[in-house]
């Protein structure tokens, strides 16, 4: 029977109803009542109650499935059945059961684990259900990022990982040989994407990132994952309906497609639900007073950190969009309010419930020697930003952009404590390793 039918996979369980299928996965969790083996299976797609009863299977198939070790990898096959008490709603009846490989003792059971354990196991922690629906929400927004822009006309524009010089700033850079020269490995793939914008109009990368932060705190990795759309023609008004409008689409999107997926995690989805058009603005100016009110004792042209973003967010229920903060605070390409040059005009996105910055941008400096005094007032290489001058002496346009975290906008909209558990494999400070 196994042979003739066909293999499933068990997200799509509900199409074969009555009818015998074959289930390929690893056993998940198990218990045993008598005459019955309660087997959990789960194949990357689901998890499934498979009922092993003693009448329906061989004998000696029965006794292996009362002595099988979590993991053990298994074909199943057996009549799919209505159960209103299974979290699918349907169970299969377990007419063969095949034993691809019986696993070793696995380290990660059903009691609670620390953190350094699970994330020294993270190559098999990522195999447990909580941490399939983090990761399945972070593919979810990672899929509405590149359909947002791509239905858009948007031209994906790949920057180069190993750079000559610094974006952010030279403090967070690794440094690797390259030959007889040294490279750095990417902070963001802006500075590349403006030469993509001056040519295709409109353009997003999407990649890693690396930055040499000696931060421990549960915002930061030393390698992420960002969406960097640039325009041409955009200015900082535009930036932000932008950033606003594609925020608001990924929480849709992830709302309508990720229901289950919150539900596992047992998040407040009403929060989600709030996360409409239009997010509040506010100046930098208007959250210091803001702040000040709070009982923050900050002065004129102090950057905010972690503490300051939480109390300017916690004041409004959806992101809030905070622009023209000092122009100290910010890198060398950003432009000068021409209104006020003490303000760039930039903007950070602030996320709600004290998860901080998801958006970083604003509008570039498009002058040549503007931008050629600030790189020296900078110290930073000039011979490595020849090229990048160069898009200011030929056809120059004012443009704009913005970078998104995609780990810090999944773990906001997990309601996670922490952001390892929103790539695969994060390394932190002091992990480097599995």
């Amino acid at each position: 029977m196994s042979d003739r039918a066909p293999w499933v996979y068990i997200e799509d369980i509900g199409r074969h109803d009555g009818q015998s299928v074959t289930l390929k996965g690893w056993l998940y969790n198990k218990r045993s009542s008598g005459k019955l083996h309660f087997l959990m299976v789960r194949d990357g797609t689901g998890i499934l109650q498979c009922v092993v009863f003693k009448k329906d299977v061989p004998e000696d198939q029965f006794t292996i499935a009362d002595h099988l070790p979590q993991e053990s990898s298994l074909i199943v096959t057996g009549t799919v059945r209505k159960d209103e008490r299974a979290p699918l709603g349907y169970e299969l009846g377990v007419t063969n059961l095949e034993v691809v490989h019986s696993a070793e003792d696995y380290p990660i059971t059903p009691k609670e684990h620390g953190i350094a354990f699970l994330l020294d196991h993270r190559h098999l922690w990522v195999r447990s259900a909580r941490q399939h629906a983090v990761l399945r929400i972070r593919a979810e927004v990672v899929r509405a990022c590149r359909e947002y822009f791509d239905q858009r006309g948007f031209v994906l524009f790949d920057s180069p990982i190993l750079t000559p010089a610094a974006c952010e700033g030279t403090t967070t850079l690794f440094e690797t040989p390259y030959f007889d020269d040294k490279a750095y490995l990417t902070q963001s793939g802006q500075l590349y994407l403006e030469a993509g914008a001056l040519a295709f109009g409109k353009v997003y990368c999407f990649g890693p990132t690396f930055r040499a932060e000696k931060s421990k705190t549960r915002r930061h990795l030393m390698e992420f994952w960002m969406v960097e759309p640039e325009v041409a023609f955009l200015d900082l008004a535009g930036d932000m309906d932008l950033a606003e409008d594609f925020v608001a689409a990924i929480v849709e999107r992830v709302l309508t497609t990720r229901r289950r997926e919150l539900a596992v995690l047992e998040r407040d989805v009403a929060v989600l639900e709030r996360v409409r058009k239009p997010f509040p603005r506010i100046t930098y100016a208007d959250a210091l007073a803001l702040l000040r009110e709070r009982g923050f004792s900050l002065e004129w042209g102090a950057d905010f950190g972690a503490e300051e973003e939480t109390a300017i967010a916690t004041s409004f229920d959806r992101p809030v969009l905070v622009h023209r903060y000092p122009i100290e605070c910010k890198a060398f390409y950003m432009k000068a309010d021409p209104a006020d040059p003490r303000v760039a005009l930039c903007v950070d996105m602030l996320a709600p419930e004290g998860y901080g910055e998801i958006i970083g941008g604003g509008q570039r400096e498009d002058d040549y020697a503007t931008l050629q005094a600030k790189i020296r007032q900078h110290h930073l290489p000039e011979e490595a930003f020849g090229w990048y001058l160069d898009l200011r002496r030929y056809g120059s346009v004012p443009h704009a952009g913005f970078g998104m975290g995609i780990e810090r906008v999944v773990t906001w909209l997990c309601g996670l404590p922490h952001l390892r558990e929103t790539i695969p494999f994060p390394r932190m400070l002091e992990r480097l390793r599995p």
